[in-house]
């Protein structure tokens, strides 16, 4: 077994399935490609709407080394309606506080969250590893989800109805079928290639070094980004803490640097104890050179393949929109696959989870470019206007926003949904229709609790009020509703004022707790209506 200084990596069994065994085929609702966080979840997020998941992976541990590190707000989130948010928030390391430096002084400090009473921290560090394997435990434990390592889906065959797949595995190929695939299989996603599918954008000539150093330090537990440092002058370092004392160092070392010698101890100690002092005792638990790109996939739905996070777009790791960005795509398309195969939606309802989602993603590739472009300046004028923001950020409010070094990932609203019902009202605040749900604190019975916990994963009506209905319906569709002040508590008024909460105020909430649409007054036809946007747009 591969072992870390702090991590030992399990060794998951492979296991002959009885359908390639007995030869029989068979037809699964949605096979799942990768094993990764963003397969992982879409496993855990379709079981716990009731569909059996099939989910095949080609290796049979989780990631090698601590890969993604960062998880913001949303992500956690979307877990935490799924059972294991708090289970993560309290393994990895919180903050919300960030600092940038240049050379030798800080000049600009922010704060993720400044808003109080979330149930999510902002973000938190965690190794990827430590995700993988929670997720696969619960996999492991959910009798929807049929989780199968050492299984590489080798061929991919599309027909009117369903997809052929050919799996090979250490005792053989064989076939099985999916009504629906969700290809989870990466940057280097042979889905894709099998589709035909473009994958369009841009390169970075520029090279970055990760090194996971264990030590006990006492720098804060907050992201520390240099610019022009003085131990590593020119470039740019990145600085995280993660659990079990390893830190998260990067090193900028430009586009010349040759990746196999810049990997070798002999080179990376020397870096770390210019940056540390000679003092600051540390081992290197893992090394990695990458080079980064912004790009995405033409089309997120290929017939009857799905494609999701870095298999449908790659951005920089700056800002750490990477898995984050994945995980509200599976978010988006779990609830509409769902009813779908249920036929409670046509199938054309398919088609807004590209819509949605390659809007997300071009907002996350924009922010993303914008981020590298500060970080890593290609001429001269831009060197030279990089530097003035940060010297002037130092003193001059004016001038530090325009400091770039990784907008951190926050949801992208789909403010042009198709799915969306426009405002009839005036509305304070920013809960427009296709923004997610700000959390607030709540009581339920006296007792306290959050209101994305009470919204749960289907579609809900919120009326400030008594509610003079106990559900609305379209079709086989029923949204429940929830009065403010009648079913749940709002004891700091926090609800009221995040939603602009006055008295008969309704929002319709879809099942990823998104904003479907939002009135002054209860009116069950036009709730209705906006139901039928929602399944029929």
């Amino acid at each position: 077994m591969t072992m870390l200084k702090t991590y030992e990596y399990p060794k998951f069994p492979y296991r002959q399935s009885a359908e390639q065994s007995e030869g029989r085929v068979v037809r699964h609702p949605v096979v799942v490609i990768g094993a990764g966080p963003i397969g992982l979840t879409a496993a855990l997020d379709l079981a716990s709407r009731g569909l059996d998941v099939l989910v095949l992976d080609d290796n049979d541990t989780v990631s090698i080394g601590s890969r993604a590190v960062c998880y913001a707000k949303r992500p956690l989130e979307i877990w935490d309606r799924l059972g294991f948010g708090e289970q993560l928030a309290d393994k990895g390391i919180q903050w919300k506080l960030g600092k940038v430096f240049f050379k030798d002084d800080q000049v600009y400090q922010f704060d993720l969250l400044p808003e109080t009473r979330h149930k999510m921290p902002a973000m938190i560090n965690l190794q990827q590893y430590y995700l993988e394997e929670t997720m696969v435990a619960r996999c492991e434990a959910d009798p929807r989800i049929d989780l199968r390592w050492k299984h590489k889906v080798t061929a991919l065959r599309q027909f009117d109805d369903h997809v052929g797949l050919t799996v090979e595995t250490p005792d053989g190929r064989f076939q099985t079928e999916a009504q629906w695939v969700i290809a989870c299989d990466g940057a280097n996603s042979d889905a894709r290639k099998m589709v035909g599918a473009d994958f369009t954008g841009q390169f970075f000539h520029d090279r970055f070094l990760i090194a996971d150093v264990v030590m006990k330090a006492d720098f804060p537990t907050e992201r520390w980004f240099w610019f022009d440092p003085p131990f590593h002058r020119g470039q740019s370092v990145l600085l995280h803490k993660q659990c079990d004392d390893v830190w998260r160092i990067d090193f900028q070392l430009g586009w010349e640097a040759d990746p196999e010698e810049e990997k070798k101890p002999e080179r990376v100690i020397p870096r770390i104890r210019a940056m540390l002092g000679e003092n600051v005792e540390f081992e290197l638990e893992w090394v990695s050179i990458y080079q980064f790109a912004c790009r995405r996939i033409d089309q997120f739905r290929h017939g009857r393949v799905l494609f999701a996070g870095d298999a449908a777009h790659q951005v920089s790791p700056f800002g750490a929109r990477g898995a984050n960005t994945g995980v509200q795509d599976i978010d988006n398309l779990s609830w509409k696959l769902a009813l779908v195969l249920a036929g409670d939606a046509p199938e054309s309802l398919i088609d807004t989870y590209h819509d949605e989602r390659a809007f997300a993603a071009d907002d996350n590739l924009m922010n993303s470019t914008r981020s590298t472009d500060f970080i890593t300046p290609k001429s001269r004028s831009s060197l030279r206007f990089r530097d003035a923001v940060l010297d002037l950020a130092e003193h001059e409010t004016f001038a530090r926003p325009l400091v770039n070094s990784g907008r951190l990932s926050t949801p992208t609203p789909y403010r042009e949904s198709p799915l969306n019902t426009p405002d009839e009202a005036r509305f304070a605040g920013r809960m427009a229709p296709g923004t997610n749900c700000a959390d607030a604190p709540i009581t339920v019975d006296g007792r306290a609790g959050w209101l994305l916990n009470t919204i749960g994963s289907g579609f809900t009506v919120l009326h400030f009020g008594d509610r003079p209905v106990a559900t609305v319906e379209h079709g086989p569709i029923t949204a429940k509703v929830v009065g403010v002040g009648q079913d749940i508590g709002d004891p700091e008024g926090l609800l009221a004022e995040r939603y602009d909460g006055q008295p008969g105020t309704t929002y319709l909430i879809r099942p990823d707790q998104h904003v479907a649409a939002r009135w002054r007054q209860f009116d069950p036809a036009r709730i209705s209506a906006a139901l039928a946007r929602c399944l029929t747009a």
